[in-house]
């Protein structure tokens, strides 16, 4: 079985993809759901001091909650969608504006710290609101806040997005990534869960990282040190490549000996010493000549000026 690594580990993949801020987008399908990895990155979040909001939309409030201890539960601030979305039971605790209206006041924040936003998920939201709005909502949520003054302190921002990429097209599955600072695609093998990891720094390479990892009931985590055995690699279906030799008329490569013959052939344009002896010494008395055989379609029998009445 893999072997095991330490806690120390496991903090720094959680540490590593809280790191950079701004938009971190989980994607997720049916075989390998991502609502455990988004809760062990609320849970990291909590636990260093940050203040975390959840924008709930697929579960109720009690099941999101339920295996967090009460030093993560205190720490969050929970907008319950799910329960009633449109407000029909007329309670007045919905928030103006629905889920967009929430979004966009965690935009107008006014107090200092980290903060961490989890959206749960971003597939809700993309199926009942334009694209191009949540894409501007997710930048301007995600952009951090500078607090003038002597000791202008900057806030990071942090957003965890849910996407479960099987229900959406290329179209919005590409304008989310554009906009995300680190990609995490879950995949697995024979019972293993991976993470392939992009993140994407600000003037700097993309680097990608895959880690395999099980998540306890608590929403810690066990990093494994090797991968299942015969494992592949997780392949995005809009980034697979296809081979541009298959299927050709003609051979791209040649064998030794139309390599050889090709070596020795002198092409036209590459004077020889016989050529340059004949151009700068001709013979006297040679002339020269030119053999023109007219083709078939080099003799046109009708008369061009025949409509100029000449």
């Amino acid at each position: 079985p893999p072997r095991l690594l330490n806690t120390l580990d496991a903090s720094e993949m959680l540490e590593s993809l809280l790191a950079l801020g701004g938009l971190v987008l989980l994607r997720d399908s049916v075989e390998w759901e991502g609502r455990g990895l988004l809760k062990a990155l609320i849970k990291k979040s909590a636990l260093c001091g940050e203040q975390v909001h959840v924008l709930g939309c697929e579960v109720s409030e009690e099941e999101f909650r339920e295996g967090f201890g009460a030093d993560v539960n205190n720490r969050l601030v929970y907008h319950d969608i799910f329960r009633d979305p449109l407000n029909w039971s007329k309670t007045g605790k919905a928030f103006p504006g629905g889920p967009l209206g929430i979004l966009r006041a965690m935009c107008r924040r006014t107090g200092p710290g980290p903060v961490t936003v989890a959206l749960d998920s971003l597939s809700w939201l993309l199926l009942r609101l334009p694209c191009i709005t949540l894409c501007q909502t997710l930048h301007a949520l995600s952009q951090p806040n500078i607090y003038p003054g002597d000791n202008s302190q900057v806030e990071q921002v942090r957003v965890l997005g849910l996407l479960h990429e099987e229900l959406h097209g290329p179209g919005p599955m590409g304008a989310l990534r554009s906009l995300a600072h680190t990609e995490v695609t879950l995949s697995g093998k024979m019972g293993q869960a991976s993470a392939s990891i992009l993140y994407r720094r600000p003037q700097q390479h993309a680097t990608l990282q895959t880690w395999w990892f099980s998540i306890l009931p608590d929403f810690s985590l066990d990093l494994h040190k090797e991968s299942p055995l015969q494992s592949q690699p997780h392949l995005d279906p809009q980034t697979t490549q296809v081979d541009p030799t298959a299927h050709l008329t003609f051979n791209l490569h040649l064998s030794k000996k139309e390599r050889e013959a090709r070596d020795s052939l002198t092409l036209p344009f590459q004077f020889s010493s016989e050529k340059q002896q004949a151009l700068l010494y001709p013979v006297p008395g040679q002339k020269s000549h030119i053999f023109y055989e007219p083709d078939a379609y080099d003799v046109d029998q009708e008369d061009p000026d025949d409509d100029l009445d000449i």
